[in-house]
């Protein structure tokens, strides 16, 4: 079978543009206690985007988002591969903050910096025509995207899942903090996630 001239090409100028500009980003460069290493992953065909929180200290030494025990949780939840879940032309992967973020003094890791998602989000999107799945990892994600319509609390917003369909869905953060949260939550695992995993294999 011929192959036509888009296929296999990668992204389109535009989002090749904007990716090569945001993986360039020093915005926050002073605020960084390792240095800026933008992470994130997209082609104009994906049709699922994935928005967590920031890259860990692993993620930021391999460069590759979600390779640590929160991706191996987040593809669980998802039931992909890793070849598929890294697959850019069907899924974009792009966080709420594009680098490490550093320590939080209390435990855990700062919440994403502040300057990327208004900065870079709107454009990559842009970009990404074919995006008919946002999944909404954690409270910042939703706080972003959901704006007023998000509720109280991380756990009712999820709860309330099907108010955001078709376009966005809620969970966690599939970090080890959320275990004792699945464990409070048993409804997460036996509603939300069948129809995750049903509508991510329905768009990839």
């Amino acid at each position: 079978m011929t192959e036509t001239p888009s296929e296999h090409a990668g992204p389109p100028p535009e989002l090749a543009e904007t990716l090569r500009q945001a993986r360039a980003c020093r915005i926050c460069e002073e605020q960084l206690p390792l240095g800026p290493r933008p992470v994130m992953r997209a082609q104009a065909s994906a049709r699922v985007m994935i928005v967590g929180q920031a890259p860990g200290t692993k993620v930021h030494e391999s460069g590759i988002p979600w390779n640590d025990a929160s991706g191996n949780r987040l593809r669980e939840w998802l039931d992909l591969d890793s070849e598929t879940f890294y697959d850019e032309s069907r899924i974009a992967i792009i966080p709420m903050g594009f680098c490490y973020p550093g320590r939080n003094p209390k435990g855990g890791d700062n919440p994403p910096r502040p300057e990327c998602a208004p900065l870079w989000h709107g454009p990559l999107r842009a970009g990404l025509p074919d995006i008919a799945l946002t999944l909404l990892v954690g409270q910042y994600a939703q706080a972003f995207y959901l704006g007023k319509r998000k509720k109280k609390t991380l756990t009712e917003t999820v709860r309330h899942w099907r108010d955001y369909q078709p376009a966005f869905l809620p969970t966690p953060h599939p970090s080890w903090r959320s275990t004792l949260w699945l464990r409070k939550n048993p409804w997460f695992e036996e509603d939300v996630l069948p129809e995750l995993q049903a509508r991510v294999k329905a768009l990839i």
